[in-house]
């Protein structure tokens, strides 16, 4: 055989190994592909963006696709009409698609964050801050119904005030335009997420006074969820991103703000990176970051006792219902 011949022998040889090994392992190398859609973009997620980052995901065998989907009624809508796979919004969601009676409810499987992740910001800095300060003040809340509004509301009852008869509460601003009413002069106080809350301290537009996660207690407040037939259907897929998120908490958990911001920072491309250390700092330090994927009963009942106190609840939900930790605790148990 001439010396051309034997090396095209060979190579075919070659592609005929390669193409049975890549048959025999086709399962193990197998991607599937899952699509997110986040309520918003914040440093609240920083967990999300590391699971990302890091290639958690990818070493589940996952193709992640995250876009932002600005408000939890537009999350919500893209979930139920699956524009996508899972949703990443506030657990008070999932309750009113379950009050509605619908035959495909939502599930919890994944928690992220365990606190509000709003701060009372006010415009004026005057000494030690009291919660009386806010009587007969203009406060610039959150959208009605939604996670930081009965949050916030629920915090300023525990403080002794009404927040609709002790002050003016203005709560009819758009979430993405919030910011940008109080800089315009709109209130003398206001209830704002990280980054906005240290780029505005930064910028002398406010001070941070206290911190709504903290006064409102663990919640489940930003879930990873998605509808019971998706679940029943793809186990292995929500178990294997489960676990994904489990290995981002833990590595969160380990890691200092400035690490975890050099990881995220590319999702925030036009905010300074020493802004979302800020941010994540205060995150880390109040506990917000979940460190584990379970949603617990007492979390739960404290969201229900906030969505009661805010008028939002018809009846109450029982924990085993929209959860299912199932997912969660194999996530938790395996990463040990």
């Amino acid at each position: 055989m001439r010396k051309g011949t034997k090396s095209l022998a060979a190579a075919i040889s070659v592609l005929l190994l390669c193409s049975i090994v890549a048959t025999g392992c086709g399962d193990k190398i197998s991607v599937t592909k899952v699509k997110i859609g986040e309520v918003t973009r914040s440093v609240f997620y920083a967990p999300e963006y590391v699971a990302l980052e890091k290639g958690f995901f990818k070493e589940e065998g996952l193709d992640v696709e995250l876009q932002t989907t600005f408000g939890g009624d537009k999350t919500m809508t893209a979930l139920l009409s699956n524009a996508v796979d899972v949703a990443l919004v506030g657990s008070e969601t999932s309750i009113y698609v379950y009050q509605q009676g619908s035959e495909d409810p939502v599930i919890n499987f994944a928690q992220l964050t365990q606190t509000d992740g709003t701060f009372l910001v006010a415009r004026q800095k005057s000494g030690t801050f009291a919660w009386d300060q806010l009587k007969d003040s203009t406060f610039l809340g959150q959208r009605k119904g939604g996670m930081p509004q009965m949050a916030g509301e629920f915090a300023l009852k525990k403080q002794g005030i009404d927040p609709h008869q002790d002050l003016e509460l203005i709560q009819n601003i758009e979430f993405a335009n919030i910011a940008a009413a109080f800089a315009s002069g709109t209130g003398e106080y206001v209830q704002l997420f990280e980054p906005q809350a240290s780029i505005f301290e930064k910028e002398g537009k406010g001070h941070v006074v206290a911190s709504f996660g903290v006064e409102s207690g663990h919640l489940p407040y930003t879930v990873f969820m998605a509808k019971q037939s998706f679940i029943k259907k793809n186990p292995e897929t929500v178990q294997k991103f489960t676990n994904a998120v489990q290995k981002a908490q833990t590595w969160v958990a380990g890691h200092s703000p400035e690490e975890i911001t050099d990881v995220i920072l590319p999702y925030f491309k036009d905010t300074d990176r020493d802004i979302v250390i800020s941010a994540v700092k205060r995150y880390q330090e109040q506990g917000t970051y979940a460190t584990d994927p379970i949603l617990d009963d007492k979390e739960w009942n404290n969201l229900l006792d906030v969505m009661d106190s805010a008028g939002e609840l018809k009846n109450q939900v029982a924990h085993e219902a929209i959860v299912d930790n199932s997912f969660a605790d194999k996530a938790k148990s395996s990463s040990k």
